[in-house]
Parts: C-alpha cells; sequence; structure tokens
C-alpha cells in the first residue's frame, strides 16, 4: 500500500508515513478471542479538496492484520497474555489511530488497554467492523480534550471509596464525549453489600446526559455526568460506552 498523501510506499496497510509524517489510518477494529485477535484498519472516505465537504462519506476498509497466541494456563499465563497484549499493542501503535474500537475477550481487550493507553469504543456486535462503519457513519458527537482530572467539578468534593471512588469517576471522565462529571451528596441509608465499589451508569436523558451510581457498603452517590450527546439515542450510545470502559476497570 502506498501513503494517501504523499504515495511514499507503506509496510502494511495503514500504517503511519514515516516520509510525510501523516497518518494513514483513522480508527482501528480489534475484534479479540483468547487467542487470536483480527485488526481493521479505516480510513476516512473523505478526501482532501472534495467539493462537498459537508456530503456524508464512508469510511474504507485498508486492510486487516492478525495476531495469534497460543494460551498458557497457571503461572506462564499471565507472561503469555501480557507479550500477546503487547503484540497487538505495536500493530495499533504503528498505525497511531484516532479511535480504536475493540470487541471480544475482555480480559484480551484489557491487556491491550493497559499496554497502548488509547481511548478504547467497546463494540459488541458479531461483525464489528460493519457495527463501527455504521457507527462512523452515523456519528456526530464532539470530543473534549479537557484532561479527566479537570472534568470533575461542583459544591460536593467527597467521593465514595475514597482512592478507588476517584479511580471509577476518572475512568468516566476520561471518555472523549464526556464534558463533565458532577459528584452528589451521599446517601447512607443504603443496602449493605460486601462486594466492594461497583459503579454504574443509568439510563441517558432527553438532553444526552447520563448519571454514574457509586455503591460502596452501605452507602450510595449519585454522580451528574454531562455529556457531549443532544439526545436521548446518541446518550444511549456513550452510556454502553462508559459501563463497558467500567466493566472492563472491574467496577461491574
Amino acid at each position: 500500500m502506498e501513503c494517501r498523501h504523499c504515495a511514499s510506499p507503506l509496510e502494511k496497510p495503514g500504517d503511519f508515513c514515516l516520509v510525510c509524517r501523516e497518518a494513514n489510518t483513522e480508527a482501528v477494529v480489534l475484534d479479540a478471542t483468547r487467542d487470536r485477535a483480527t485488526l481493521t484498519m479505516l480510513a476516512g472516505g473523505d478526501t482532501e479538496g472534495d467539493p462537498d465537504p459537508d456530503a456524508d462519506a464512508t469510511d474504507e476498509i485498508l486492510g486487516e492484520t492478525t495476531v495469534t497466541t497460543t494460551p498458557e494456563d497457571g503461572e506462564n499465563e499471565t507472561v503469555e497474555l501480557r507479550n500477546f497484549a503487547g503484540l497487538i499493542g505495536d500493530e495499533i501503535r504503528r498505525k497511531r489511530p484516532e479511535e480504536v474500537y475493540a470487541g471480544g475477550s475482555r480480559a484480551v481487550i484489557r491487556a491491550v488497554r493497559e499496554d497502548i493507553h488509547h481511548q478504547f469504543y467497546r463494540v459488541d456486535d458479531d461483525e464489528p467492523v460493519q457495527a463501527v462503519l455504521d457507527r462512523r457513519g452515523n456519528r456526530a458527537l464532539d470530543v473534549v480534550e479537557t484532561p479527566p482530572a479537570e472534568k470533575i467539578g461542583g459544591s460536593h468534593s467527597t467521593l465514595i471509596g475514597g482512592r478507588t471512588g476517584m479511580r471509577a469517576i476518572q475512568t468516566v471522565a476520561g471518555h472523549p464525549h464526556v464534558k463533565k462529571v458532577i459528584p452528589g451528596p451521599i446517601d447512607a441509608g443504603g443496602k449493605g453489600s460486601q462486594s466492594g465499589l461497583r459503579a454504574k451508569v443509568t439510563r441517558a436523558d432527553h438532553g444526552g446526559n447520563v448519571r454514574m451510581l457509586l455503591r460502596d457498603g452501605s452507602s450510595v452517590q449519585e454522580n451528574r455526568v454531562v455529556t457531549t450527546a443532544r439526545d436521548r439515542e446518541m446518550g444511549e450510545r456513550i452510556r454502553e460506552d462508559l459501563n463497558d470502559v467500567l466493566a472492563d476497570a472491574e467496577f461491574q
């Protein structure tokens, strides 16, 4: 494949061009099982100089890359999984995509997320590539570049669960379509639980904003999450993303 910008040859489809320093891949779709991962590279269908830049454009599939492993059991599993995730991460890094969509094995996705630190969007579908193509084609959500710590505010500064509660809040605040997380008051009259701190994002309102519930023992805290969604449908999309991220971080 040649670079879409300067026509220099690329070693693999969608690689970042080291000649003109331009990215060729906008999004990577990761479809992972415990022993095999397929990465599909996508590029936006619009091009520079398009006479109608506001017209809808379909993403182009640039190619696929497959990474495999032989799963280990026992004490060797941790190292083997880390190495598998590292190989997947290497393939993603060489593309330098703006977004990574991931479906399949949560263990593999969690390990890859720890390796590359990209923002991940979960895709739960039998055909993840087509689901992402549909999703990106219908997407019209603004991205918030503000660091997670700067998105947290409001009159209530105390969070249940201490550092663990703050980590759950920052997990949600790190989502690119979250503008602000506003902690609410703590209700200590709930039913006790021995499962440790748990977090869940509830149904979106008409404006696309959601609520994040933190539970720790008998304490419950409802936190308002302001998103870039403009209606309930888009808010539900963000809610699903946030609950998947919380599940991957083992808060559910």
